[in-house]
């Protein structure tokens, strides 16, 4: 029998027009019938020794899950988990809901539940069948994984370019999470969809100004916390603050439709640009002055620029009766 939850553990989030909803942090459901692995045959057997081992994570689940994670069992299939993470404030994932769909494999816990696209850790970080639980997944996801740099936990990443390009794969990891975001309230997952629609009830005008002070440069990408300095500190990349243009308004409408106050929010992104952009690239031109200053210390290079008073008797040569110039001088006019 599936063990109930207590009222310990839960939590109360608040709507702006109704009595408060408790959404409890763990609970057992019966409707599984859109997780990812509800055809996964590998995971229905295991035994009374692979149960009860499920049954023990229930109860760690039950007791000591964080406010900021979620997670649903399923009486029929015992085998199958959801959770959901909510990603943290001070990184680029803030005020998002972020979704696992779990399937705990016939030998659990000899072999673990993998995580997609990662690899293996070492030492402590690997899993150990006789400790290792999924709450600690869960939170090693929340905080490994759904940190304030993620561009760092790819193998190599720790090189002297960096910080830069670890602050340019935060502006692509907000764009992609408020496209999740747009998602969720459109298809949010069974036995979530009310906790969606108050979760981003509450949370959707501060993702609003986020993407404001964001696309505005007034706060790097992941460190706002609901103000912003008023004036431009950093520098936004063209694509970044297009992508906030294009997403902005249809975020608006979509927390509008879950009641979300608009209050002091315009339906449209308002930018002013913080950094002119240059005329050329910059890069370029700096390296073409030195490359000439080079061909000019060495004595290379068939053209060097002509004093005044050369260019003026060129020009005089180079006349026509008429006094326009010829096509010698039209000549040394191109190549100026």
């Amino acid at each position: 029998m599936a063990p109930s939850s207590s009222s310990s553990s839960s939590v109360t989030p608040k709507t702006t027009t109704s009595k408060p909803n408790v959404f409890k942090r763990f609970d057992v459901v019966s409707d599984h019938s859109d997780h990812h692995y509800v055809n996964n045959k590998n995971g229905c057997g295991g035994g009374g020794r692979v149960q009860k081992k499920i049954m023990q994570e229930w109860k760690i689940l039950e007791k000591h899950l964080p406010d900021s994670i979620y997670v649903r069992a399923y009486e029929t299939r015992i085998d199958l988990l959801r959770a959901v993470v909510v990603g943290a404030s001070g990184t680029p994932y803030h005020d998002a809901l972020f979704f696992f769909d779990i399937a705990f494999p016939s030998d659990y816990p000899t072999h673990h539940p993998s995580l997609l696209n990662t690899w293996p850790g070492k030492g402590k970080e690997k899993w150990d069948p006789s400790q290792s639980t999924i709450l600690q997944v869960l939170v090693s996801i929340q905080g490994l994984v759904l940190n304030k740099e993620p561009y760092f936990n790819e193998p190599g990443a720790g090189n002297r370019f960096g910080c830069e390009a670890s602050r340019a794969y935060n502006e692509k990891v907000f764009v992609l999470t408020c496209k999740t975001t747009l998602y969720l309230l459109r298809r949010a997952p069974l036995n979530f969809k009310v906790f969606t629609a108050v979760f981003y009830r509450q949370r959707g005008g501060v993702i609003l100004r986020a993407c404001r002070a964001y696309a505005n440069g007034r706060v790097v990408v992941g460190h706002y916390k609901d103000e912003d300095a008023g004036v431009a500190v950093t520098k936004v990349k063209r694509k970044f603050v297009a992508s906030m243009v294009e997403l902005y308004p249809q975020l608006f409408k979509a927390f509008q439709g879950t009641g979300a106050s608009m209050e002091g929010l315009l339906e449209h992104l308002k930018v002013e640009t913080p950094y002119p952009a240059p005329s050329k690239p910059r890069g370029k031109c700096i390296v073409k002055r030195a490359f000439d200053k080079l061909k000019t210390i060495l004595g290379l290079g068939g053209s060097k620029k002509k004093t005044k008073e050369g260019e003026e008797n060129e020009n005089s040569n180079n006349k026509n009766d008429d006094g326009t110039k010829g096509n010698a001088g039209v000549a040394a006019a191109a190549a100026d």
